[in-house]
Formats: structure tokens, sequence, C-alpha cells
């Protein structure tokens, strides 16, 4: 009862409106959540190839790379997508977007079958990409941490999240371009436990995926570490 006074409350004196179409009541509505297209089928993590058997992500150009592959729900290149993305990530940080966002995660894993990835469930770990101090402070959550404990409690997969950690402050990503991405987020990130990554299948978890230069990083120092297999998985891509 004091959960549904409550919510009476902030509906009176704080409605929501709807990100896509305005209408009051939701941050996005069933109409316009509706109308985002989720991916059924896989890209080449680096060069966009589209790969639809689950064990090939990537194509043979990019075998080497760190990354084993990407799970990405839907495209950033949808307005809407866009939109709810930005009030999630930055100014006004709208936390009430994490489950709709986490939403379109799980639509892909169910669509696509992917869920079987996480099988056998002892051998795989979520690992949200993680933020400096002063970051995480300043937005008042980790956007890539609260979407993976939804995950983590669906797909009934391990969540370790204070093992990978950023030692280095970096440049907004979104500022930069190819090269200037590398170079910023080089060395950025480190391994506190390596024993706990060692044989495992790890899941990365970020927001979006534009050049994959924090992912393939991350996935670098979790190999370093001792993983097995390093899988991104994102709300968009670029």
């Amino acid at each position: 009862m004091k959960f549904s006074c409550k919510k009476f409350l902030l509906d009176i004196f704080f409605p929501q409106f709807c990100l896509g179409c305005g209408k009051e009541g939701e941050i996005i509505c069933l109409d316009c959540f509706f109308l985002i297209e989720i991916l059924e089928y896989f890209f080449c993590v680096f060069c966009k190839k589209s790969q639809k058997v689950l064990k090939k992500r990537t194509c043979s150009l990019h075998r080497k790379n760190a990354l084993n592959g990407l799970f990405s729900a839907t495209s950033y290149e949808t307005p809407l997508v866009q939109t709810l993305i930005k009030n999630f990530k930055y100014e006004p940080f709208l936390k009430t977007l994490t489950e709709p966002l986490s939403s379109l995660i799980i639509a892909h894993f169910l669509l696509s079958e992917s869920w079987k990835v996480f099988y056998p469930l002892e051998k795989s770990l979520l690992v949200p990409i993680p933020l400096v101090g002063f970051r995480k402070r300043w937005r008042g959550f980790n956007q890539a941490e609260e979407i993976a404990k939804i995950l983590s409690i669906f797909f009934r997969t391990r969540l370790e999240n204070n093992n990978l950690v950023k030692i280095k402050s970096t440049l907004s990503q979104a500022e930069l371009m190819g090269e200037e991405r590398k170079k910023n987020i080089k060395n950025a990130f480190k391994v506190k436990t390596p024993e706990i990554f060692k044989g495992k299948k790890i899941f990365i978890i970020d927001d979006v995926f534009t050049t994959g230069a924090t992912l393939e990083e991350a996935a670098k120092v979790l190999k370093h570490a001792g993983a097995k297999q390093v899988w991104g998985i994102v709300i968009a891509r670029e």
C-alpha cells in the first residue's frame, strides 16, 4: 500500500510524460515502446557485416580482437532510442529508464534465442563498464550497472560489479573520434582479483556501441586476467 500511495502522490505532483509522444502517464508509453525495432540478427562487431550464426559473431578479419562479439538490442539511428539513452545517460539522468531500456535488451535475447549463450550459468559473469568515482557521483548511478542488475535477475546470471575498475579519468568518448577514442580509453581499466574471471565467459554491459574502443579495451584486460571469452551487451549500436 505504501508503494501505491507514493506512486499516486508522485503522479499527481510530478506527472510523467512519454519521451516519444508526450502523452501523460509513463516515461515511455507502450505505443511508442513497441515502435522500437528489435534486432533479431547479428553483425560483425567491428565491420558491421551481417552474422546469423551464433558462434561466429565476428568476421574472419576481426577474429583476433579481444571482444568475441556483440549483442545489441536495437539501432542508435532511431530518434526515439537516441532520446531515451541521452535522457538516461545525461541530464536529467532519468534512472526510471533503466527498466524499459533493459527490456529492449531482454527482447533481443528472446527473439534471437541468444539467451542460450549464458549457459552453463556457473561459467558466465555479467560485468558493467565501470565509472570513475566523480562521474558516478555526478550522475548518481552507473547506467551500465543498473542495466546489469536487471539482466542478472532475468537471466539468473551472476553479476560481478566491483572487480573491473576504472583507474583513469578519461574524456567523454562521445566527444572523440576513431583513434582518439582508443588513445583516450587505453590503460583505463584494471582487474582487482583476476582469479574470479579465470576460465569464465564474461558479458560486458554498456549503453551504446560506436567504435567499440571502450569494450575492446575492457575485453583486453579481462582476457589478460584469464577470461575464456568476452562478449559485449549494449542497448544500441551506431
